[in-house]
């Protein structure tokens, strides 16, 4: 029989520390539902202020707000002293603001902290600032005039008035708002405000003023200094060696983030140019400058170092360096957190924070310096209890600090004293276990300090035994469970505030076992597979098949997964594998599971598949057509690899192609081998992919890059072609050859020529791979003369082979002859044709046809319009001339050169324009097989060319393509088909001005005669042989109709 009895003089106590307990912890209250307590976190803390001395504000608010349950009250310190915040007086608390009322430097300039509290604690917020920033007025005194050497440097003081913060500066000359220009020739200091000008000119002269501003958190102020006058004396035109005035300090210490600007300006003559560098380091690219100021952002602990500027020009340099040292506010980099305690147990919070210089590290509870004392140690950033009390409970703070600033960061720490209590996590109800198995019951009370546990069945007390164990945390554990296990299990837990128990009912069922296990597999990649799984369980439960590959499990639903459950049977799982690939070998286990237990069976699967990629490819023996090259083995994937393949590619951007290897075939036994045919002097990466019976597998990584060794050329160049130039030249073109022909460095070309006929070669070296042409020069050579020419290209190495010579001609002079016989004539109103007696091939070069030249009679021959001939043809047409036009001709012989000597002009005359009229009265008539159509003739004007006959286009529904008839009467007869409906007909004059307007006609047969009564419409008809035009006026016919 289990008996857990106190005597009433110690329950009486327990009862009162309980009472103790629930009023020193409040934080812990929600357990019996009572609203959470805890202790004040900042949600707004004050932050530095910079308030103008001259500003109309009145006031001057510092925030601070922090979360706490119950709500906090707040207090603040100035300067370290606790401030007496009274009603009526300039300091006004506004909810946990501070207002400062007329604020003024004298008594409100220092450092505030804010103090929020509740009866949980207090914490202290960050420190803020409170500065008064001014600007004076500059003195009223006249500025000295400034007298130099016109070409002599020169600096203008500023001399700023007092002020705070820093400001910046600009200077007027003369006059509001000519602003001096930021150039090479004129720096400010934005350190001192003054002025510097390297090398005054005539344009310096002048009034000048210094403008300071100040800029402060919401006001800006600008004041003006007294104008100097600079005055220059005659010019000293000597030049001067850089000599620097502006110069940034020997140490500068900035934080990081912070922006660094270091200054560095030289006189000279000429202006000096100025250069920065890092003397131990390299410089950032966006901060290379030569401009007189280095600026670095954001600064960081890489930028520390020494900077060095240099002025320089013709006569000279001057350097000045110094060095930026960086420093860095403290930063956290592990903080406390809230933490709950049991009341007796020991506790190690740690702090730690960055900084340059390193942060010192002190605490803080409820606001107050925490030191060593009985059972707290405190060693920097460590702080140790032992054997905590309630009285432990409260807020804390570690506060970490260097010169640039202070970080605080807070927790509460609630210490617990709980009698045991089930209410949150009871002991299970109905506890199911399988018969033969093993159940685990815990017990976990909530309890401060942690309770003393033991179990019972029934009235039973439990002991360790063979089958049953009770843990030190008190949970439970029976083996090897049978039916007499059943009962109920009683949990008893106590501690010196109190006791409490928790009871559950054990439940024995049926072992689930494993009827049918998986096979172990051996498959191929790609193959189906299907493992077998059956079991037997406890029909009152639910059973579940798990699987998993080597202890991962199989997911199932995932889209485009390999893995089907092959049954939907709740005894079978058995698992189906889909197009197995190598990933999916490995060791399966069937799991069959219900609530109370499990049972599970393995199966090894080996899938067999190509080979792995090889691994580690290295490049050795270099040379220049050929390279050694070994690797190590890669999986087999169970399948012995029976050969290797080498592959490579150049670079920047060429593909993968085998390669030529010794031995020929490399076998699945090696690890090296050597590569043949490579191009000299080529970049290459080389990889290996090795085969066995299954397949090719994957390759394996690139080697590192290589370049062979170089050789001299082994091609010749191609393309040797040319000619052209100028007279007494002989140009040589070539096709450059690509990278991968030039075989090493220093590439060029060696051209060989001679005079077709003659014995000597004369020589020419062309360097540079892209040289694609040579241009020889002599006055000696003649138009048109052969020449024998070959190339071979050459580098560091030596010469490459010789190309097949070539024959190329010097280049070509004009003509010499003039054509003769030359005669023009009108054609028409618009052409002429003209004729000419050929010339004769001469030795100057290949006539390619002839020019000839046309202007209006009192035109100038300059303004002559020009047509040639594509060949040697000894006529041509000349089009698009004006009518009833003189025009003078020449024509002249052309080569590649140019334009021969222009021949004997010729006249000749455009006719006169075809009448404007088209022919007007058309009649027709159609019998059974011909079609009569006459009309009126048409009679010229005085200004157009004679009508010697007519043009008729016809086109009827049978035939859509029209036909042209020629007359020289007024009247015509053609036959037609008895069967067409209707037709259309275009009549147009000829004559020897051309081709006249037409007249357009829409005929139906309709068994008689027909008039046109109307005039007929135009229609502009672009050539004789185009479609009619079937956009025309609707024609009125009268004729016999047949009613």
């Amino acid at each position: 029989m289990l008996t857990m009895g106190t005597p009433a003089g110690r329950k009486s106590h327990l009862l009162m520390l309980a009472a103790v307990a629930l009023v020193s912890t409040p934080a812990w209250s929600s357990a019996w539902g009572s609203p959470a307590t805890f202790g004040p976190v900042f949600e707004d803390q004050p932050l530095g202020l910079l308030f103008p001395e001259e500003s109309t504000e009145e006031k001057v608010t510092l925030a601070c707000r922090a979360r706490a349950s119950p709500p906090a009250t707040y207090r603040w310190k100035m300067n370290g002293t606790e401030m007496k915040l009274e009603p009526g007086s300039r300091h006004q608390l506004v909810g946990g603001n501070l207002v400062i009322m007329n604020p003024t430097k004298a008594q409100d300039a220092g450092v505030y902290q804010c103090l929020a509290s509740n009866p949980v604690g207090t914490v202290v917020s960050r420190e803020a600032v409170l500065r008064f920033g001014f600007l004076q007025e500059f003195s009223k005194e006249e500025r000295d005039p400034v007298k130099t050497h016109e070409g002599w440097g020169v600096m203008l003081p500023c001399n700023p008035p007092a002020h705070y913060p820093g400001l910046s500066y600009r200077w007027l000359l003369n006059e509001f708002p000519n602003f001096i220009p930021t150039d090479g020739r004129h720096f400010v200091s934005q350190t001192t405000g003054n002025l510097y000008i390297a090398r005054t000119n005539a344009s310096d002269l002048g009034n000048y003023s210094c403008l300071a501003t100040s800029h402060m958190d919401f006001s800006t102020k600008s004041v003006f200094s007294k104008f100097a006058q600079l005055n220059l004396a005659a010019e000293d035109t000597r030049l001067f060696a850089p000599s620097i005035k502006a110069r940034f300090p020997a140490e500068t210490y900035a934080l990081v983030g912070q922006q660094v600007t270091l200054e560095c300006f030289a006189f000279g003559n000429p202006v000096p140019r100025i250069k920065w560098r890092k003397v131990d380091g390299s410089l950032s690219p966006q901060w290379a400058t030569a401009e007189p100021t280095l600026q670095i952002p954001s600064v960081g602990f890489e930028d520390e170092g020494t900077y060095e500027c240099e002025a320089e020009n013709s006569k000279g340099r001057d350097t000045v360096q110094g060095r930026i040292i960086v420093q860095a506010q403290p930063e956290w980099l592990k903080v406390i957190s809230d933490m709950e305690a049991d009341i007796g147990s020991n506790l190690h919070w740690e702090c730690a924070a960055a900084g340059k210089p390193r942060p010192t590290v002190r605490w803080l509870r409820d606001g107050d310096p925490l030191a060593s004392q009985a059972r707290v140690e405190v060693l920097a950033g460590d702080l140790r209890f032992s054997k905590l009390s309630l009285e432990d409970s409260g807020m804390y703070q570690c506060v970490a600090e260097n010169k640039h600033g202070t970080i605080y960061a807070s927790a509460e720490l609630a210490v617990q004293a709980l009698a045991p209590d089930f209410r949150l996590n009871p002991v299970r109800r109905l506890i199911p276990a399988a018969r033969g198995g093993e159940i685990v019951i815990p017990c976990q009370p909530r309890a401060a300090p942690k309770a003393v546990v033991l179990w019972s069945k029934g009235t039973e007390i439990l002991v360790n035994s063979s089958r049953v164990t009770v843990t030190p945390d008190g949970t439970l554990i029976i083996r090897n469970i049978s039916r007499s296990d059943e009962g109920k299990y009683t949990c008893f837990a106590e501690n010196f505030m109190g006791k409490a128990n928790s009871t559950g009912i054990l439940s024995v069922r049926d072992a689930t076992k494993i009827t049918l296990a998986p096979s172990s597999a051996d498959i191929n990649l790609g193959d189906n597979l299907t493992l077998q799984c059956h079991a037997s369980h406890d029909p009152t439960m639910d059973l579940t098949f798990i699987w998993t590959l080597d202890d991962f499990p199989i997911d199932f639903d995932k889209p485009g997964g390999h893995y089907r459950r092959a049954s939907v049977k709740e005894t079978v799982g058995d698992l189906t594998i889909l197009n197995a690939q190598l990933r999916h070998g490995g060791k399966y286990t069937c799991m069959a599971q219900t609530v109370v237990d499990s049972a599970s069976k393995e199966a090894t699967v080996l899938v067999r598949g190509p080979p792995g990629p090889p691994g580690g490819v290295v490049v050795r023996d270099i040379g220049d057509t050929t390279v050694q090259l070994s690797w190590s083995r890669g999986f087999d994937n169970h399948s012995p690899i029976a050969k290797y393949t080498l592959q490579a590619r150049t670079l920047p951007a060429g593909k993968w192609k085998q390669v030529r290897t010794n031995p020929a075939n490399i076998e699945g036994n090696a690890e090296t081998a050597q590569v043949l045919g490579l191009t000299p002097w080529m970049d290459y990466e080389f990889r290996v992919l090795a085969s066995n019976i299954l397949g090719t597998g994957e390759p394996s990584g690139p080697s590192s890059n290589i370049r062979t060794k170089e050789a001299a050329p082994s091609v010749a160049p191609s393309g040797l072609r040319g000619g052209g130039g100028a007279p007494g030249e002989l140009i040589v073109n070539w096709t450059p050859m690509s990278r991968e022909y030039q075989n090493g460095d220093g590439f060029g070309y060696l051209l060989s020529f001679r005079r077709q006929g003659s014995t000597s070669w004369q020589t020419a070296r062309v360097p540079g791979a892209d040289a694609q042409y040579f241009v020889y020069s002599n006055e000696s050579v003649r138009p048109y003369t052969p020449f024998e020419v070959k190339i071979r290209s050459y580098n560091h190495r030596g010469d490459g082979p010789e190309s097949l010579t070539a024959i190329v001609y010097s280049a070509e002079e004009e003509p010499r002859v003039a054509p003769t016989k030359v005669w023009a004539k009108g054609v028409s109103s618009s052409e002429m044709n003209v004729t000419w007696e050929p010339v004769r091939q001469d030795m100057n070069g290949i006539l390619l046809g002839y020019e000839i030249r046309y202007w209006k009679a009192g035109d100038k021959e300059a303004a002559a319009d020009r047509v040639r001939t594509a060949g040697l043809d000894t006529s041509a047409l000349v089009t698009g001339l004006h009518h009833n036009t003189e025009y003078h001709v020449t024509v002249r012989a052309y080569n590649r050169a140019g334009t021969g000597p222009a021949s004997p002009s010729a006249n000749a005359t455009t006719v006169k324009p075809p009448p404007r009229r088209p022919p007007g009265n058309i009649s027709w008539t159609f019998s059974s097989s011909s079609l009569s159509i006459k009309w009126d003739p048409v009679v010229p004007l005085r200004n157009e060319s004679a009508v010697t006959g007519y043009k008729m286009l016809y086109q009827n529904d049978l035939h859509p393509t029209p036909t042209l008839h020629l007359t020289s009467k007024n009247w015509i007869e053609i036959a037609v088909p008895e069967d067409i409906g209707h037709a259309l007909v275009q009549i147009r004059t000829t004559g020897p001005g051309g081709d006249g307007v037409p007249a357009e006609v829409h005929i139906v047969r309709n068994g008689g005669t027909s008039m046109m009564v109307e005039n007929s419409a135009v229609c502009p008809v672009p050539h004789p042989g185009t479609v009619l035009c079937h956009s025309v006026a609707t024609l009125i016919l009268i004729g016999y109709l047949e009613l």
